[in-house]
């Protein structure tokens, strides 16, 4: 299981949005800042990254409850109720039971992530989420032996999320990770951008990050979480197998059938911006290669 990364900072010393366009500089000293000891490659990997906007990050999204276009998320998701909101996290934790997002929330350190986010659509944007360690809540809720798997399901409401009526997928969507990716530094449970509370078409009021995944893999609006001896649903796995794995991670050596992933395009960057190389793992490489030791990542994609 990977080291676990302990932050002594909090919200107070998460600038405020109106002065985050300019302290590029600021924001690339405070991600080594949080990378001291245990996120050092991500750290010198975010130091030329310039976030998208909030504009860019809200209103192109794939959110298919919402409608499966890239607008359609901040056009309907208005419709969903995010108060009250409850988690069921059940499966092999000394705890189980149905908590509410404040439960869920009290007492964790919420910090700020720069992180990169690429779409196994070829497209990328740099997001700067509001989040905790998913390993804080694992750990509260005491995992038990024998549980190999997380596995995360999100909210399904027709009346509210219109995008359900349609059987594009089979719903609710689900996915998982393993457990020790799910323990990982880097994986948070994000419940904002720019340090305000997460837009409902991002995945309010919860949702799952894991920066070195393609994005499908950072499930939204989670109502589930279970912890399991078996690898779970996925549901894009489920439905396509030969062009979603389980896995799924960011692997330019690998190409989806319909996209090359040798390169992507970066949200923002201009009708005639060049595409740049996409970086295995998603630039997390250092921190993240250790956990596919000895495996065939064309395999096990």
């Amino acid at each position: 299981m990977a080291r676990r990364y302990i932050s002594d900072l909090g919200w107070a010393d998460v600038t405020p949005r109106s002065l985050y366009m300019n302290r590029r500089q600021i924001m690339a000293g405070g991600g080594a800042l949080l990378g001291a000891g245990l996120i050092g490659g991500g750290a010198r990997a975010q130091d030329a990254l310039e976030p998208n906007t909030f504009e860019e990050i809200t209103t192109y999204n794939n959110f298919y409850e919402f409608g499966t276009r890239k607008e359609d998320p901040a056009r309907n998701a208005h419709m969903l109720t995010t108060a009250p909101w409850e988690i069921v996290i059940d499966g092999l934790v000394d705890n189980p039971g149905t908590y509410s997002f404040e439960q869920v929330v009290e007492g964790m350190t919420i910090e700020e992530r720069i992180y990169r986010f690429r779409c196994v659509e070829a497209w990328s944007m740099v997001i700067p989420w509001n989040g905790f360690e998913l390993a804080d809540l694992l750990e509260r809720v005491g995992v038990q032996d024998g549980a190999r798997y997380v596995a995360f399901e999100t909210a399904l409401r027709p009346d509210e999320m219109p995008g359900v009526r349609v059987p594009v997928l089979d719903w609710p969507y689900r996915e998982g990770l393993r457990l020790d990716e799910a323990m990982h530094p880097l994986t948070i449970l994000a419940t904002g951008l720019y340090g305000e509370p997460m837009p409902n078409q991002s995945g309010a009021p919860i949702r799952l990050v894991v920066p070195w995944k393609y994005g499908f893999k950072s499930i939204k609006s989670i109502v589930r979480i279970t912890l399991t001896a078996e690898e779970p649903v996925a549901t894009w796995n489920a439905t396509q197998p030969s062009e979603y794995g389980f896995y799924s991670n960011v692997n330019p050596n690998v190409d989806h059938p319909r996209w090359s992933q040798a390169s992507e395009r970066r949200i923002g960057g201009g009708l005639f911006a060049s595409r740049q190389p996409t970086l295995m793992f998603n630039g997390y490489e250092d921190e993240v290669a250790s956990l596919y030791e000895g495996m065939d990542l064309a395999e096990f994609f």
